[in-house]
């Protein structure tokens, strides 16, 4: 039996439930047997691809999706659809719509340095326009990635460091505000915004007009953070969070580098069987201005549908 959702105040409608398009990155649900296999499958095969993600979205119930890295990713949609348009209507026949993008990737410019900024504004209003077309309004991204501890030189997340980042964020953010995007900020792990202090020091450097927050409660909790402390503390700046549990703090000091992923993924776990709080979780996005949107994050489901509709049920809960 499907739990039944905490009455909404008069005039405020119930949140959407939308997912990361990696909920469907398993490849035992395309029948292949690698994700090579399924990157390249997909391809070659994009509208197949979509057809079935869009189809199995609208029978969990689940009528938002973030789209991401590929095969995923906005190239992939305008190569089964054509352009932006098609796919909205696509999607709009089923009852969907897109929520958001996150900038993953290699083909994205690296924020550390800041010498390409032309290339990493050109980069998000290209992605933002492609939003604004489909009726998008969040574009994500993270801050880089922390180097692995003990690496000489050292790297350090100080003042200077997120000065930069800051300076950064607000020409990305009024680039694609322009678009009517907004910017957000995602708290990933062993990223430089990953730590509650990481996240309180960039939040106070950027100015909240142009710069938002993506809290992630698996992420946070990696960290040995507490995400419903962030998520009050910066509540007027959460324009959309992303649903995730965690099995327990990152214990030990992972190599970063392409395999820093595949390290984590083991401290992560199904809605409801970790250690984040979800009533907590709930009540506390409920106040923020992304309360409209619950994204639940799914990563590489061998069945999708099922998951989905689990973590529908457990975040439906929470919020009672």
């Amino acid at each position: 039996m499907t739990p039944r959702a905490r009455p909404e105040a008069p005039g405020v409608a119930p949140p959407r439930f939308a997912t990361d398009i990696v909920t469907f990155y398993h490849p035992g649900f395309w029948g292949l047997e690698s994700a090579d296999a399924l990157r390249d499958w997909a391809v070659r095969n994009p509208g197949r691809f979509w057809e079935r993600v869009m189809d199995t979205l609208a029978e969990a119930g689940v009528t938002g999706l973030e789209l991401t890295f590929a095969p995923g990713d906005i190239d992939s949609a305008l190569r089964a659809f054509g352009d932006a348009p098609s796919f909205r209507r696509a999607l709009r026949s089923r009852g969907l719509r897109v929520v958001s993008a996150f900038v993953a990737g290699g083909d994205a410019p690296d924020w550390r340095h800041g010498g390409n900024l032309p290339a990493i504004v050109a980069d998000a209003e290209r992605r933002a326009a492609f939003l604004a077309e489909v009726g998008a309004e969040f574009l994500v991204t993270g801050l880089p990635m922390r180097t692995t501890f003990g690496t000489r030189p050292p790297f350090f997340v100080d003042a200077a460091y997120m000065s930069r980042m800051a300076d950064i964020a607000h020409v990305v953010g009024e680039a694609v505000a322009a678009h009517g995007v907004k910017l957000v900020l995602h708290t990933e792990s062993n990223s430089t915004l990953w730590y509650e202090r990481d996240i309180d020091l960039f939040m106070a450097l950027t100015d909240p007009r142009y710069v938002w927050l993506c809290p992630d409660s698996c992420h946070i909790a990696l960290g040995g953070g507490d995400p419903v402390a962030v998520a009050r503390r910066h509540s007027r700046r959460v324009a959309l969070a992303h649903w995730k549990d965690a099995v327990k703090p990152i214990d030990v000091e992972l190599t970063i580098d392409d395999t820093v992923f595949a390290q984590q993924q083991p401290y992560m776990t199904e809605l409801g069987t970790g250690i984040v709080d979800w009533p907590g979780w709930a009540e506390a996005m409920s106040r923020t201005p992304g309360a409209g949107v619950v994204l639940i994050e799914l990563d590489e489901a061998a069945d999708p549908l099922a998951a989905l509709r689990a973590g529908v049920a457990v975040a439906q809960a929470a919020r009672e």
